[in-house]
């Protein structure tokens, strides 16, 4: 009589490496990948144990634009509030997700924006990349003279993206993933100086043309039909510190700061491409507390970027508070 046999699938790496020789190869690529893009001091750094975390995310920011013009008139608008709400899934280095803006839902801002970003953290490394795109109402709180005013202006267009990757030089005690995607645990306090390359496309469209003739005669006459617009490329190094505190059993705040110098590509009120100097920086905060497979966190983040031809400076600042809950867990 033959007796039952059950059997499953199991994709744990030992048994995908007793598949075959092409499987264990790959198995053992992975295994030597691992060791060398991800090897902490576990004095320091610790994993979670799990391959897996999901979040729950809320982000809400801020969009500043400061413009210097000739005769030193100065223009400043600050855009409405906006709230998103997202998820993301991580595996082992690997996060993706995605946020919706749900302002309008509140009787918030009833424009459009939408983030899309991915990243890749291990102890060597990172890699960042985001795309934005912005039609957020704005206010212009001062206009040459005109001081304290709260003026509605709807003729901001913004679509940016980029891609950041950078070595982190003490990767064996710092961990900038413990911070900012949970995915590690730092046990004791550390920092790190870190640098590489950064890329990103800035596509500004400013529409003046509604705004009443006394305004519009302060505008620069080379702003064609009251338009400020500016499409670059820019190619920078970017280097930077981070500090990672254990205040506290469980919890960890971290601080980095990383500046962006190089070269930019592009016109700005202009038909003709120019070279000219790049300018742009990065400040995140972060708090997390880690408990067992749950973890919460909040991000502070302040993002500057400078853009100036021969007339006119333009300074755009993005503000930006986040919060999230999540849980670890493996599948296999």
């Amino acid at each position: 009589m033959l007796s039952p046999r059950a059997s499953a699938i199991n994709f744990s790496l030992d048994s995908i490496a007793a598949w075959g020789k092409f499987p264990r190869f790959c198995v053992n690529t992975y295994r030597w990948g691992d060791r060398f893009f991800n090897t902490y001091d576990s004095a320091y750094v610790v994993g979670t144990g799990t391959k897996f975390n999901v979040k729950l995310t809320t982000d809400s920011w801020v969009d500043t634009y400061h413009f210097i013009l000739p005769n030193n008139q100065k223009m400043e608008m600050w855009s409405d509030p906006s709230t998103s709400v997202g998820a993301y899934l991580t595996y082992l280095a690997v996060s993706v997700g995605y946020d919706i803006n749900i302002s309008n839902l509140f009787g918030g801002v009833k424009h459009a924006r939408s983030r899309y970003r991915f990243g890749f953290n291990c102890s060597l490394l990172s890699v960042e990349t985001y795309i934005e795109n912005n039609d957020v109402g704005t206010k212009i709180k001062r206009f040459g003279s005109y001081d304290d005013i709260s003026m509605p202006f709807d003729g901001v267009n913004i679509h940016a993206w980029g891609i950041d990757a950078y070595y982190f030089f003490n990767h064996k005690k710092y961990s900038q993933a413990a911070a900012f995607s949970f995915s590690k645990v730092q046990r004791r306090s550390q920092g790190s100086l870190y640098a590489g390359l950064s890329i990103y496309s800035q596509n500004y469209d400013f529409d003046f043309s509604g705004l009443n003739p006394r305004f519009l005669e302060l505008l620069p006459p080379e702003w064609k039909y009251y338009h400020y617009n500016a499409r670059v490329h820019n190619y920078g190094l970017r280097f930077g510190y981070g500090y990672n505190w254990v205040f506290a059993r469980n919890w960890v705040l971290c601080g980095s700061l990383s500046p962006t110098v190089g070269l930019r590509k592009g016109y700005v009120n202009s038909d003709e491409d120019k070279l000219s100097f790049s300018l742009y920086s990065r400040a995140k905060m972060s708090i997390v507390w880690n408990k067992g497979r749950w973890f919460v966190g909040a991000v502070g983040n302040a993002d500057v970027a400078l853009v100036s031809d021969s007339r006119t400076t333009f300074l755009g600042t993005n503000l930006s508070a986040s919060a999230a809950i999540g849980y670890r867990f493996n599948l296999w």
